[in-house]
């Protein structure tokens, strides 16, 4: 089959998940035998240096000049579409949510929906933002959507209206980081709890500092690593040390791969306070690092996690702090956890989340 992806992600992410699961989809499809293409003229992305030689129909730029982003979609939805129209690909997948469609006329398009954050949360986004208007608009100008989870598609057909026999589920695959030895973080004294990923709004952090806080037990006891998302801001500060931390005892990490990696490892439990996701991936990477996983039981997190994980509700602290402190002061519970979690990875492969991928785009032909 010649499958082609087009620029929009590329050009938008230099790294992100959302890019990783295109260039590992495009990696395992040229593995079985077919051929790919990925039109992006002028691309930003770090993974696409990966891939085999001739699939991708552009060239690296660092980045863009400031202000430029906008005049970069548009280079490239032009040269994109010119490029991919001589290519003739049988299917299309649009990687992100364009203005514009670049497949060429009479080609089967395929559109993959992530979450639907911006329909739920609209507060935690600028009024300014188009994306439920482009993702709308892009939705229903595809022929097929996939979405990463059952959640998402249950969401999908809520809040567009979208008919159900237009979308499939597909879930994502999972990989775990490369080992990097020699990668050393900070000196973390004390045991502590970790969350991993950016902090606002629904992300829900401040629930689980509140949570935490009541418990005198886990307050006593714990510090609180939030690895990633930036330093804190003055608002965090202020509300950890208005809970009653001590100095120090919630801080923030910054890194790579390795670093995360280090910081699962040596955490006693990986706690996932989100109201809501489309898929999420920590509590994958944690379960990779025989670290145990306590997570918020809302949207796709049950679906992704199964029986693997302490869930709670993220909208009650109390049992939130329950859910805690189950885990994290029984051995027999965190053993068990830890053992769930390897067996729960096997669900999770790009080989399947490609071979059901091209099962759709075969759909299509038929």
């Amino acid at each position: 089959m010649r499958v082609a992806f087009d620029h929009q992600i590329f050009c938008l992410q230099n790294y992100g998940g959302i890019s990783r699961y295109f260039s590992r989809i495009a990696e395992q499809m040229v593995a079985a035998g077919n051929e790919v293409g990925i039109f992006s003229p002028l691309h930003r992305n770090f993974y696409l240096k990966d891939l085999p030689e001739g699939i991708v129909h552009g060239r690296r730029a660092e980045k863009y000049p400031p202000r430029t982003t906008r005049l970069a979609l548009i280079y490239n939805h032009l040269l994109g579409q010119q490029a991919m129209r001589g290519w003739q690909p049988q299917v299309a997948h649009e990687t992100y949510f364009s203005r514009l469609s670049a497949t060429p006329k009479g080609c089967p398009t395929v559109l993959t929906v992530y979450d639907m954050i911006h329909e739920l949360f609209p507060e935690n986004f600028s009024a300014r933002d188009t994306t439920t208007m482009l993702k709308r608009r892009a939705v229903e100008r595809a022929d097929h959507v996939i979405c990463i989870s059952e959640s998402t598609r249950q969401d999908l057909m809520r809040l567009f209206g979208t008919p159900g026999s237009k979308l499939s589920v597909v879930h994502l695959g999972f990989e775990q980081f490369k080992p990097a030895p020699e990668k050393n973080i900070a000196h973390l004294p004390r045991p502590y709890l970790l969350y991993v990923g950016s902090r606002h709004g629904y992300k829900n952090f401040s629930g689980m500092l509140s949570a935490v806080s009541r418990s005198k037990r886990l307050k006593a006891d714990f510090d609180i690593v939030a690895f990633g998302g930036g330093t804190f801001s003055e608002g965090e500060l202020e509300l950890a040390q208005g809970l009653g931390f001590s100095a120090d005892q919630v801080r923030q990490v910054g890194g790579d791969d390795a670093v995360l990696g280090k910081l699962y490892e040596g955490a006693k439990a990986f706690v996932y306070p989100s109201l809501y996701e489309g898929f999420g991936l920590p509590p994958l990477e944690a379960m990779a690092h025989s670290c145990p996983v306590i997570s918020s039981g809302t949207s796709s997190m049950p679906e992704v996690i199964g029986s693997a994980g302490a869930l709670f509700d993220p909208a009650n602290e109390d049992e939130m702090a329950g859910a805690i402190e189950r885990v994290v002061y029984s051995d027999s519970e965190i053993e068990r956890l830890v053992g769930l979690g390897h067996q729960r990875l096997n669900h999770f492969s790009w080989q399947r989340c490609t071979q059901e991928t091209l099962s759709i785009y075969q759909s299509l032909q038929r």
